[in-house]
Formats: structure tokens, sequence, C-alpha cells
């Protein structure tokens, strides 16, 4: 074996090595962002159910989990698959981008590679992030999407090798350029979204059940079986919810046959209007009822300007057309196995995140394959 051959298997096994353990971090990361919690304190990480601190020797990535049959070891608490599953996702992830710039280096230059995976890895931490928080809890926290953005904006200025370039001023214009264009073409898909579909009616032949119930500053809306999040239906804080009510409860006080208009902190009946953050409880029978809809939100449009910022502008024009390709197809699946409420459930922000990753491994090569086929050869 050649010594070349030796620094290669070595390189390639620190970038999985890396990985596990920065999925380990990760994993504290998707735990506690949604929950207002500081990744940095408390600094060690602890078991979600008994709070116990984890010492170092039970903190070894992929190992622990699997040593410990995804238990904690003080309480005995099932650990969920997600913690390892994150580790090996992102060691593998690691491992695939090395061996991407590695192959993409230049003989002679060995400080390409690095100076290449070191953003990458970055980006790719931001995308495992933001994937798992948007499956569980249908948000992209700023300090990804901004703080992403940012982040590749400055290392565009570092590397400009992330786009191409030569000039630091020029690589870090060009991601300035992909944010702006990421972020618009998103924006305006939402905007021209919430103008076709913005709305959803529904009209009760039996006038059905609601309630509306605080809980500090969030609220339970319950109509008929359907139970959903007050939050959900304000993406910018000027939505509106309309309902004809046959009978309306507003903390005991009560109306027949009235139409009301609620906003996100406001409810208005006629020329009377009150501060939902004043109100407990809200219940009766709607007959009609219209809510607003968004098919995203706009965490996903500043996601896409965090693609923007570290892969350039035709990255963002794959990664919408892709990620909606992928959306449609599993959609198509789910409909075939007869579970067509799963691809409801699955939020935008991941298809964006796949597409963005398969543009980083495939997507020039894609692209001029596709161009070469559809416009005519140059003679």
């Amino acid at each position: 074996m050649g010594s070349s051959s030796l620094f290669e298997y070595l390189f390639a096994a620190f970038a999985f090595f890396l990985g596990a353990s920065i999925g380990s971090f990760l994993n504290v990361c998707i735990y506690r962002l949604p929950l207002d919690m500081s990744v940095n304190e408390p600094k060690r990480s602890f078991c979600p159910s008994c709070r116990y601190t984890i010492p170092l020797y039970h903190n070894i990535p992929l190992v622990t989990w699997l040593f410990l049959r995804g238990r904690c070891a003080n309480c005995g608490a099932k650990i969920s698959f997600r913690y390892f599953g994150v580790e090996l996702l992102t060691a593998l992830i690691f491992l695939a981008i090395w061996l991407k710039v590695w192959v993409l280096g230049r003989p002679g230059w060995p400080p390409q590679p690095w100076a290449l995976a070191l953003p990458y890895w970055i980006m790719a931490s931001l995308f495992i992030v933001a994937t798992f928080i948007d499956f569980e809890h249908f948000i992209i926290p700023d300090e990804i999407t901004l703080g992403g953005a940012a982040a590749g904006v400055a290392l565009s200025f570092a590397v400009p090798l992330l786009h191409d370039q030569e000039s630091r001023l020029f690589g870090g214009l060009w991601s300035l350029l992909g944010a702006g264009v990421g972020y618009a073409a998103l924006w305006l898909v939402v905007q021209l979204g919430k103008l076709a579909f913005g709305k959803k009616r529904r009209v009760f032949e039996k006038a059905a059940p609601f309630t509306w119930i605080r809980h500090d500053k969030e609220a339970d809306f319950t109509v008929g079986e359907e139970k959903m999040l007050w939050s959900e239906f304000f993406f910018r804080g000027s939505e509106q919810v309309l309902m004809k009510c046959a009978r309306l409860e507003i903390d005991g006080e009560r109306f027949e046959n009235v139409s009301i208009r609620l906003e996100c902190d406001w409810l208005h009946l006629d020329k009377q209007k009150w501060e939902l953050e004043k109100v407990d409880e809200i219940r009766g029978e709607a007959t009609d009822i219209t809510l607003p809809r968004e098919a995203m939100g706009l965490g996903d449009v500043k996601f896409i300007a965090c693609v923007g910022a570290f892969l350039g502008w035709k990255s963002v024009v794959f990664t919408i057309m892709g990620a909606s390709t992928i959306g449609a197809l599993v959609g198509v699946a789910t409909i075939a196995a007869g579970r067509r409420e799963w691809s409801t459930k699955i939020p935008f922000g991941p298809y964006l995140a796949l597409a963005a990753m398969a543009w980083l491994f495939y997507g020039p090569e894609f692209a001029h394959w596709y161009w070469s086929l559809t416009l005519p050869p140059v003679r």
C-alpha cells in the first residue's frame, strides 16, 4: 500500500469519525433549539427523561447508543433511535463530502480539499439540524436559516472556491446574490401560492362543535374531531379565521347566530372585540369556517437563502425544482400506499435540504446533461 493511499484512508476515517462527533452535538441542537434552550448551557448532555448528566465515557458517538441498547444508563428510559441515526447520517455525509472534494482536488495544491470540505461540512450540519427540527416541530429556527445564510456569505468571502472564484470579493458577492435570489424566488412562490390556495372553506350541514382553549401563549383549536395549534394559521400574523356560529360562548358570555373574525391576537364580533391573550376559552357550534392555508412558511424562504449563500443561485433553481419533484413523488407514493395523510405530515424543509445536497454531489453534472438534451447542438 502506497503512502498516498494510506493518507487517503486516514483522511476518510478522520472525516467519518469527525462527522459522528459533530452529529452528537447536532442532536443537542435538534433537542434544545425548538425549546429555546441554550446549546452551551448546560454544557454536558443529559437524559431527556431523568435529566441525568451523561458522563464522557457514556457519550461516545455511535458506540454508546449501541452498547446501552438505546437506553439511559441511569434510569433505563428509552433513548430515541434518532440520536444514533443523526450521528451515523452526519458521519456518512462528512465522509461523502470529503471523498467528493478529494476527487475535485487539484494535484500539487493539497489545501484545496480542506478549504472546500470545512464549509460544506458546516452547511451539511445546518441542513441536518433543519431537517430533523422541521420533521418534529414544523419550524426551522432563525439560528439555522438566517445564521446559516450569514455563515455562508462569510465563508464565501474566506473561501471563494465555493463559487469557483479566485477573488474573495467576488466569492462573497456571488454568495450574496445566491442568498438574495433564493429568498426572492421562494418568497414569490409563497405569495403566488397564497393567492391561489390561500383559503380553505368548510360548510357543515349540521353545526360542528368547536373549542379554542388558551395555554399560555399558545392555544388548541378543535373543530369536530380535528385538533390544531392556533399558531399554525398565522405564518405572517396578518391572516384571518372567519366563522359563522349557530352558538358561541366566550369565557361564559353567550351569543347565537353570529359571524366572527379572528386574528392572531383578537376576536371581532360586530363592533365588539376581545384580546385573545385575555381570553381563556371559546366554544360553540360552527356552520361555516374559512381557514388560512399555506404550503410553506417563511422558515422555508429563509432556508433557501441559506442554500443560495453556500451553493450559489444556480443551486437555488435546482433545489426548488428538485424539492417540488421529490414532494410530488412522495405524494404519489403515499396515495398509492393508501396513506395520503402521511404526505401532509412531511414539511417542505427536508425536501429542500435533500435537493440541495443532491446539487452538491450531482447538480452541475445533471444540469449539463439536461441542457444537452433540450438545447440543439451548436454548429
